[in-house]
């Protein structure tokens, strides 16, 4: 995924630039976008995009996390090794579907 969420920084500004728009960060960055002015100020409301994940990488991880439970609970009550083997081959898809979806350029 590209770009999801640029950083909370004014990356445009220009180190010892003075004062003005380039020091306070209002300006463009690359491709001309501005970056948003965060305060430095104590109890100041500053309001940043959510971004939780795409579903597609929750069911990923949800999958390895049944996976890992069933794993435990068949090792546990028995052990159960048919229960264990085919947890262990469900955590390998889930891995397989992380991966193939990328799911770490989700996080920001």
């Amino acid at each position: 995924m590209a770009n999801q969420v640029g950083p909370a920084t004014a990356s445009g500004s220009v180190a010892g630039a003075g004062s003005g728009a380039a020091a306070m960060g209002s300006a463009g960055g690359p491709g001309g976008e501005v970056a948003p002015f965060v305060s430095q100020v104590p109890g100041t409301p500053v309001s940043f995009p959510s971004f939780h994940g795409r579903a597609v990488s929750w069911v990923a991880v949800s999958i390895i996390m049944a996976a890992f439970l069933i794993g435990g609970l068949a090792l546990v009550f028995g052990p159960t090794w048919w229960l264990f083997w085919a947890s262990l081959g469900l955590a390998a898809v889930g891995l397989l579907l992380a991966l193939g979806t990328s799911i770490f350029d989700d996080w920001y």
